[in-house]
Parts: C-alpha cells; sequence; structure tokens
C-alpha cells in the first residue's frame, strides 16, 4: 500500500499548486481571491486579469492533472499493487483515476493557501483527456458553446460537467456503441461531475438569483464581482 499512498499523496500536492494565485501576487501584488468572485480558478483570472492570462492558467491547471494521470501514475506503478481489480479496467488505469481525483482534490483544497482553490473544472478535463477523448472532446464543445452563449463560464463548466456521463449513457445505451468499461466509465464520470457541481454550490446559488458575473471574451480586463 506504500506506492498508493506515494501516489496518491503526490498527485494531491501537484494539485495543489494554486497556479492563479502564484500568477496574480507575482505580476500584479495581490491575491486572486480577494478579486472578482474570489474564488483561485481559472473563470476568476478570466474576469479580473483577462482572457490571456484566463487561458494560460486553465492550462497549467489542466497539466497538472494530466502530470498526475501520466507521469506520477507511470513512475510510481506497482503491477502488484494490493487491491483486488473487480471492473474491466487495467489496474493501471485505475490508478490514473486515483491519481486524477487526487489532483482534483488538491486543486479545490489546495494545501498551499489556506484549503481555498479552484472549483476542480480544468483539473478534471486534464483528467478525462487520457482516459476517454471522445467525450472529453463533446464536453469542451458543450462548455464554449454555453460560455459563449450565455457569457457565463461557471454554468459552462457546470454544462461541460454533466455532459460528460450524458453522452456516454447517449451513445452506449440510445446509439448502442460498444464503449470498452462502460459501467466504470459511467460512475466514475459522476462521481466527478458531482464532484464539480458541488465546488460549484456558489455560482449556482448567484446563477439562480441572477448575480453571477459575466465574462466577456476576448476583453483584457474585467472587474467585477
Amino acid at each position: 500500500m506504500i506506492n498508493l499512498a506515494i501516489v496518491i499523496l503526490l498527485s494531491y500536492i501537484v494539485g495543489s499548486i494554486p497556479t492563479s494565485i502564484m500568477l496574480s501576487k507575482w505580476i500584479h501584488g495581490f491575491d486572486i481571491r480577494t478579486k472578482g468572485s474570489g474564488n483561485a480558478g481559472g473563470t476568476n483570472v478570466f474576469r479580473v486579469l483577462g482572457w490571456k492570462y484566463g487561458i494560460l492558467v486553465t492550462l497549467v491547471d489542466m497539466g497538472k492533472a494530466v502530470l498526475a494521470t501520466t507521469v506520477i501514475a507511470r513512475l510510481f506503478w506497482d503491477p502488484t499493487l494490493p487491491f483486488y481489480n473487480k471492473t474491466p479496467f487495467d489496474d493501471f488505469t485505475i490508478i490514473q483515476m486515483i491519481c486524477g481525483g487526487a489532483a482534483i482534490v488538491g486543486h479545490i483544497w489546495t494545501m498551499f493557501a489556506g484549503f481555498r482553490g479552484g472549483k476542480g473544472i480544468a483539473a478534471g478535463a486534464g483528467m478525462l483527456i487520457g482516459i476517454a477523448p471522445t467525450e472529453f472532446a463533446i464536453s469542451a464543445a458543450v462548455f464554449l458553446i454555453v460560455s459563449f452563449m450565455w457569457k457565463y463560464v461557471s454554468l459552462g463548466s457546470i454544462a461541460g460537467a454533466v455532459a460528460f456521463p450524458l453522452s456516454l449513457f447517449v451513445r452506449h445505451d440510445i446509439i448502442g456503441d460498444e464503449i470498452h468499461s462502460y459501467k466504470t466509465l459511467i460512475y466514475f464520470s459522476l462521481s466527478v461531475a458531482l464532484l464539480l457541481i458541488y465546488s460549484h454550490r456558489a455560482n449556482i446559488k448567484r446563477l439562480l438569483s441572477g448575480t453571477e458575473s459575466r465574462v466577456s471574451l476576448p476583453q483584457t480586463e474585467e472587474t467585477n464581482s
């Protein structure tokens, strides 16, 4: 179990790197959590610092989860890891899921900034890229369409999170496509979607009350709260 503990811990630490907080402090001298919505994720960087920094932070946050699922998981992978795998996934894929989940948790509850981080959407996207690229592409398209149509990145993030398991269900149960390890993927993606929706609970309240901040792209600076 030592190897499992190591990959979980390292993935959590990598996920905990507070990209937006470090960027805002290094370049502008303030903590991004004191501006805009008060969140340390890419959406608030778009809102406060502009779309260029927003894209940079989002890509780096995605990269943290990609690193956890591809490098950390492989570096410390042990084929004798002691657990009984009841799924049709091979053991390494299970370890990738565990590492990706740990990176998401680290992104949301970062150990380097008082356990107040981002919402986990970018980290979740990075993890899903290597697991189910077709569903990820669908989710990314939904995110972009919703975000650009309604100008709410939070709404686009929630829609993208829901689109992943929904697209699995539609492909497998309605269209009839054969998806390897469907049951494992559907439960896994549902758990990730629920976690990301939970991390957006404050945004959902603001969306329902009409007080959520819109993001205007490619505007270089937005300071609405």
